[in-house]
């Protein structure tokens, strides 16, 4: 008896659901589209090793200090820094803290439930006891408000639970150039295996947060709690930034009689995979920050094509961002046959239909997505 895999015949992305069961990506193979994936994705990985850095830095150094005017130096202040810091020549931190300000906001993930539990409360005013135990004002003021000084310490957490993922992908994206400059990496399914494999291998990595006060060290996310890499901060991270994020300013009328923002954030669409490219380089459009840091630190072979294109580097940014946009559907490819719930290759009718619908569950959210101009 002849097997056929059931299609989605209904599904304007029907196409890429077939790629999928093929196990092929949602990008193109393509030499061009290969060079420009690991290109961009080497600048991304420099950027995210400084983010990274100094996410962990301030959850490590700078919690509870109420006005951390040093917090983006990591440790190491100087008049010359400050010049450059001043002046803007220098990595913009301040597009991580809003990409860890929308995976707070958005939630998901153990980390989001076990800081509202007792245990954190507990461990929480432990270290606030500690850090002012010779402050009786800031204790009265604990008093008063009790909930003040434990949400600065859930942003912290979320600071270094974006940090240690961030850690991961760092080194994934880095070696994955390493890779593709030794010859290892020539098509875009050899791209997205060697992310699915990094994901899988650092699933279970234990994200924990401890900090030090006055020489003792205070477990705030002890590793006895169980938060993994994958499930409660990679997971959450593809949610709130690469689908839903936050509309950006300039945009859309943030004026609630306006009704251009949804007040259902299940239902927010400004993520990577959704956002115009056009407007990159506006006030008030986080991801500009990302783009301008991402042109520090891109390949020579990569700088080389945006130079040769039909408007040279008058719209780097916009073109940085159309690459990277290209990239995270291969990030997302392999976070999709990740998951998948059954294998890719399973004979059984029941598992294929549950593999079927868990695609058309992925394609009926990308049906607004860049997804069809990537592939153009």
């Amino acid at each position: 008896m002849v097997t056929i895999k059931k299609k989605a015949p209904h599904n304007p992305l029907a196409e890429y659901i077939e790629r999928l069961q093929k196990g092929d990506a949602l990008v193109p193979d393509s030499p061009e589209n290969v060079l420009e994936v690991v290109g961009i994705l080497k600048s991304y990985g420099v950027v995210l090793d400084a983010y990274s850095i100094n996410l962990n830095y301030i959850a490590e150094h700078q919690f509870l200090v109420f006005f951390p005017f040093f917090k983006y130096f990591n440790g190491e202040v100087s008049f010359q820094k400050l010049l450059r810091h001043w002046w803007h020549d220098r990595i913009n931190f301040e597009y991580a803290e809003y990409c860890m300000k929308g995976m707070m906001w958005h939630g998901g993930g153990g980390l989001d439930t076990y800081l509202d539990t007792q245990e954190f409360q507990e461990r929480a005013q432990a270290v606030i006891n500690a850090k002012f135990k010779n402050n009786p004002l800031i204790l009265g003021i604990n008093q008063l408000f009790p909930d003040f000084l434990t949400e600065q310490l859930r942003v912290s957490a979320y600071y270094t639970g974006l940090g240690q993922f961030w850690r991961v992908m760092a080194d994934m994206f880095l070696n994955l150039s390493d890779r593709y400059d030794r010859g290892e990496i020539k098509s875009i399914p050899q791209v997205v295996d060697h992310i699915k494999s990094g994901l899988v291998a650092n699933a279970s990595n234990p994200i924990t947060y401890a900090v030090k006060v006055r020489g003792k060290v205070y477990e705030i996310i002890p590793k006895s709690v169980g938060l993994t890499f994958l499930a409660d901060t990679a997971i959450p991270y593809v949610e709130a930034v690469f689908f839903r994020g936050t509309p950006f300013h300039g945009t859309v009328s943030y004026n609630a009689q306006a009704y251009q923002i949804s007040p259902d954030q299940s239902r927010f669409q400004y993520g990577a995979l959704y956002a115009d490219p056009l407007p990159i380089g506006g006030a008030g459009i986080p991801p500009t920050l990302l783009m301008q840091d991402m042109r520090h630190y891109l390949p020579e072979y990569l700088h080389e094509i945006y130079r040769r294109s039909l408007r040279g580097e008058d719209d780097l940014r916009v073109q940085i961002c159309m690459s990277f946009q290209k990239s995270m559907f291969c990030v997302t490819t392999a976070t999709i046959l990740g998951l998948m719930p059954h294998p890719l290759d399973t004979k059984d009718p029941n598992e294929q239909k549950g593999n079927l619908v868990y695609l058309e569950k992925w394609m009926s959210r990308f049906q607004t997505s860049r997804l069809l101009d990537v592939n153009k």
